[in-house]
């Protein structure tokens, strides 16, 4: 089993004081309509933290109104885009002077690990928005030449009200992925958290007060998908949407933007990522890979190498690595910094890890380390790792979500290619070879929509991401991002006498 470490978290860190647990409508903290609230719990322990305000379809009308009125008449889409970017940049440091809270309130709300909160989740977003605060004023047309006496160009415009809908594994990385592009390219908003992860949402929502963003450009209704997440998908005055989150709800939300005004969407969605390591692999880095794959971030990532497909040749080396090295991993309170994987997010997604795993037991495949839950309070699960899977069991087809790998055997090329695509998801992939022929090969050949060479979770700013097939379309990240906010428009005038067309 992995080894364990229980500690005191008030002897790592000093935990934050709960400030923002109201929704933020037009530039104030406002209870719900109906008063209602709902709790919100540490996963370290299972109980509660503090209680929120619940939103309804009339908060998000609230929300909306507020937002269509600062689109429709207010600065925020009318300013320079020197000056929307400066105002993000002012945003970002507010940020970077509230590091630590912030990372404690994701820590304590979805059980993240504090130290990668301070050195990463909160300081990257924060560069996000300087990253998209740099674009923001680099929003540029085209000159086109037409075939006729006509002069023409295209505007890249604001697209309007955008909804943004995000899970509770990254709610500070979500948050600035749907937000900053949209900021940059002069949209507003409404932003709903998940249930489970509203604190850090609220907060930031207060301090895009304090940095100058104008009321009614970013509102945040806390609430939950059935009420909130359904009332910003079918609203008919919200422009776009752009979720992250499973299939099914994805597949929810398309049907109320067809059934509503047709709204344009953005998904990310779910996935069931191949790792293919090759014969010729360095074996402790392509082990480490592997288990980074699967174990980083508690296996709560959508993009996690749940697949594992080695090479015959090597096969029994890496089952041997793995199995090692898992029984090294610490599991334990993410406040510690001795700790590499904190609790599950919640109860319902621990007890639904610990189902797929007794159903691998049951479908025959073989549990070669963990598979147990960890402590007698909170949501601990052992670093888990099966072999002998079969591609037709649970465990090889859905999207667990957890610490959970499933490890597969092939020979040649096209074989591994074949099963890397053998899954109705295509959001990411991973190859661990020294060839490089092999590397393009592979790479060119799986459907998905990042591809990880001797590396795993290489994220940038500057990198688009997105699916293929059922894990969605649209992209964050990168400039793809920042376009699909923007909607183009042409504009065409007749031209005479002119020497040239």
């Amino acid at each position: 089993m992995a080894s364990q470490c229980n500690g005191n978290s008030d002897s790592f860190v000093k935990m934050p004081t709960i400030k923002f647990t109201k929704l933020f409508i037009n530039g104030n903290f406002v209870d719900s309509i109906s008063g209602k609230t709902f709790e919100t719990i540490d996963p370290r322990t299972g109980e509660v933290i503090t209680r929120v305000a619940e939103g309804d379809k009339e908060d998000i009308d609230l929300a909306v109104k507020a937002a269509r009125k600062a689109f429709d008449h207010g600065p925020w889409p009318r300013l320079p885009g020197c000056e929307r970017g400066r105002i993000m940049m002012k945003f970002a440091d507010l940020i970077d002077e509230h590091v630590e809270e912030l990372a404690a309130l994701d820590t304590i709300d979805a059980g993240k690990l504090f130290g990668g909160g301070k050195s990463v989740d909160i300081p990257q977003a924060a560069n996000n928005l300087r990253y998209y605060a740099g674009a923001a004023d680099k929003i540029h047309g085209e000159v086109l030449k037409m075939s006729r006496e006509f002069q023409a160009y295209t505007l890249r415009e604001p697209i309007g009200v955008v909804g943004h809908i995000v899970p509770w594994n990254f709610p500070t990385t979500m948050f600035f992925a749907k937000v900053s592009p949209a900021l940059a390219a002069g949209c507003t908003m409404v932003f709903k958290p998940a249930e489970q992860t509203p604190l850090s949402a609220l907060y930031y929502a207060h301090l895009a007060k304090l940095a100058g963003i104008p009321d009614g450009v970013l509102n945040v209704v806390t609430g939950f998908g059935p009420t909130v997440g359904a009332a910003i998908s079918s609203h008919m005055d919200i422009d776009a949407v752009s979720f992250t989150g499973s299939t099914e709800v994805g597949r929810e939300i398309m049907q109320a933007a067809a059934k509503s005004n047709l709204k344009t969407l953005s998904l990310e969605l779910g996935g069931k990522s191949p790792l293919i390591i090759f014969d010729d692999a360095d074996l402790d880095k392509a082990a480490e890979l592997a288990l980074l794959g699967i174990l980083y971030n508690k296996g709560e990532i959508c993009v996690a190498s749940s697949r594992v497909f080695v090479q015959e040749g090597i096969y029994d080396e890496i089952v041997k690595k793995l199995v090692e090295k898992a029984k090294d991993w610490t599991v334990g309170d993410p406040f510690d910094p001795k700790v590499r994987q904190g609790p599950q997010v919640d109860k319902k997604q621990f007890d639904m890890i610990l189902s797929y795993i007794e159903h691998g037991k049951r479908e025959g495949a073989t549990l070669l380390t963990g598979g147990k839950a960890l402590g007698n309070k909170g949501y601990y699960i052992e670093p888990t790792i099966f072999t002998d899977v079969k591609e037709d069991m649970l465990i090889a087809k859905d999207e667990i979500f957890g610490p959970v790998m499933a490890l597969m055997k092939f020979k040649t090329i096209d074989e591994a290619i074949e099963k890397a695509n053998n899954t109705k998801y295509g959001l990411a992939a991973g190859i661990v070879t020294k060839d490089l022929d092999v590397a393009n090969t592979v790479s060119r050949s799986i459907r998905a929509g990042i591809i990880w060479i001797n590396c795993y979770f290489a994220f940038d700013r500057d990198c688009p991401y997105g699916g293929y097939k059922m894990s969605g379309f649209g992209r964050d990240f990168g400039l793809d991002a920042l376009y699909k906010y923007l909607q183009v428009k042409s504009v065409v005038t007749p031209i005479y006498n002119s020497p040239w067309l």
